[in-house]
């Protein structure tokens, strides 16, 4: 990749700190929030099992120019990041790479099936489990034994109902917090038809309300509630409304199986990524598993030209190729008659002809 622009923030140049100080700076006034700080409550930080995954991940990702344009349009526009592209192009790892350069904490991930909802991405609310808790203080009550309430628990609706609530990954990421999370919405285009659509409100508002705390809002304005990073973890919400105060980095994946309505590609900022040249294959491979660029890559070079070839008659994930790498490496399959069942068995064509 060429040498970095001077108005690029992802992959800029200078410290993490100033990187983020030209984001914060360069806010359109249209999308600036008014979500207010909870003193109590500290996202996770760049420590811990959750961000070593992260950073492991992000950190080996190898951007072309026009992916960080991209992303740099997207993080001064203040909009969700629509990437498109085959299985196994890296869609999903940009996220982590954005995360990863920004020091931003883990990535909120949310993977979306064709029964997902908003709310399952906002929030969710354990009704049965409450109902069948409700019913087990009512039995031991019945029975003389000492009740949940005796033993120190506060009868008051908002207490009753926080431990079944807790906030999904895009509630999490809307938390009102003064620097950005990372959510990443993975394969979308296996959303139900609605979802994109039902998207649109909290994008433009940075903002949602849980019903279940606004119906107590008046007995019990403030609910302390766990979060996606941990249940434990708990954020204050006012009268059952989340409002972001930075809008987070939302990273959206599609394969493309699908087409989605004008009003919503209208409010997203969409990159296409192309399956990686042979240049970049090698790039990826170096830095994903760690290996000296000093030296020469006889070891694999091979391996990249037969992915190269059995790409162009159906597809290849540039994991397929990581793995094939990583056996060659270890000395697996190192026969001298085992190369040809070696590649058929590690190098399978998602599409196409098999063999």
């Amino acid at each position: 990749m060429d040498t970095a622009k001077d108005w690029w923030i992802y992959r800029g140049t200078g410290t993490v700190e100033e990187m983020r100080a030209r984001l914060d700076e360069h806010r359109p006034p249209w999308r600036e929030f008014k979500g207010e700080l909870d003193p109590e409550y500290t996202p996770p930080t760049i420590a811990g099992p959750a961000w070593d995954e992260t950073y492991e991940r992000g950190s080996g990702y190898v951007p072309d120019k026009a992916e960080v344009d991209a992303v740099n349009t997207a993080l001064y526009l203040r909009r969700p990041l629509l990437v498109t592209g085959k299985p196994g192009v890296g869609k999903s790892t940009l996220a982590h790479s954005i995360a990863a350069d920004l020091e931003l904490g883990p990535v909120l991930h949310w993977p979306v099936t064709s029964r997902s909802s908003l709310r399952d991405g906002l929030y969710q609310y354990d009704a049965i489990g409450r109902l069948h808790d409700a019913n087990l203080r009512h039995l031991e009550t019945s029975r003389g034994a000492p009740g949940r309430r005796e033993r120190g628990r506060p009868r008051s609706s908002g207490s009753a109902i926080a431990p079944y609530l807790r906030l999904g990954p895009l509630g999490t990421a809307l938390l009102p917090q003064e620097r950005p999370r990372v959510l990443l919405v993975d394969e979308i285009d296996k959303s139900d038809i609605d979802l994109p659509g039902d998207l649109l409100t909290v994008f433009e508002e940075g903002s949602f309300e849980i019903p279940e705390l606004a119906r107590i809002a008046a007995r019990q304005p403030k609910v302390r509630i766990g979060t996606q990073d941990d249940p434990e973890l708990r954020v204050t919400v006012e009268r059952g409304r989340v409002q972001c105060r930075a809008f987070p980095i939302v990273v959206l994946t599609s394969n493309g199986e699908r087409d989605f309505p004008p009003p919503f590609l209208r409010r997203c900022i969409r990159l296409h990524v192309e399956p990686p040249s042979e240049e970049k294959l090698t790039q990826i491979v170096r830095k994903r598993l760690k290996l000296d660029e000093t030296t020469g890559d006889d070891r694999y070079s091979d391996l990249i030209q037969e992915f190269m070839t059995r790409r162009t008659e159906g597809d290849l994930a540039t994991d397929q190729l990581l793995n094939a790498v990583q056996l060659r490496l270890s000395g697996a399959w190192s026969g001298s008659d085992e190369r040809t069942k070696f590649v058929e068995t590690v190098l399978q064509r998602l599409t196409g002809p098999l063999a």
